[in-house]
């Protein structure tokens, strides 16, 4: 190999090294950000609301059931009762399948806004991230 090749393969594999280090060195390391979905439960006043709705219906069934008790014979009793926890158990996941989703998006929104790699549970973390549960209960009303 003459002199010139040489200069030539050395200048290739710098400028290839260059490239490579480079591209490693720009990455930077995505933040975490957390969530406090207990106080997000808790804080967000329309997960109260259809709190205060499956706590309405429980007593409307519970009552319901109660007046019904002397009049029916116990297997059919049972079966009023099993039907009302039936209907109760429905409109409950119906209530967290709308939770999750509209607490899902939102996190999926704060998370873009603020540029965060990730979100996890506040009681999943040790220490470190960044708290975005006020973020998320703000976007929730």
């Amino acid at each position: 190999m003459n002199k010139s090749t040489r200069w030539g393969v050395l200048l290739l594999v710098m400028m290839f090294a260059a490239v490579l280090l480079s591209g490693c060195a720009a990455e930077k390391p995505s933040t975490i950000g957390i969530v406090d979905m207990q106080k997000v439960m808790t804080e967000n006043p329309k997960i109260k609301q259809m709190q205060d709705q499956l706590n309405t219906k429980a007593k409307e069934l519970t009552d319901n059931l109660e007046k019904e008790r002397a009049t029916l014979k116990p297997e059919e009793f049972q079966q009023k009762e099993q039907a009302a926890y039936a209907e109760f158990m429905k409109m409950k996941q119906e209530f967290e399948a709308q939770i999750e989703t509209q607490t899902k998006k939102v996190l999926e929104e704060v998370a873009k806004e603020k540029k965060l790699g990730a979100v996890i549970y506040k009681n999943g973390m040790a220490w470190g991230g960044v708290d975005v549960t006020e973020d998320v209960l703000k976007k929730l009303q």
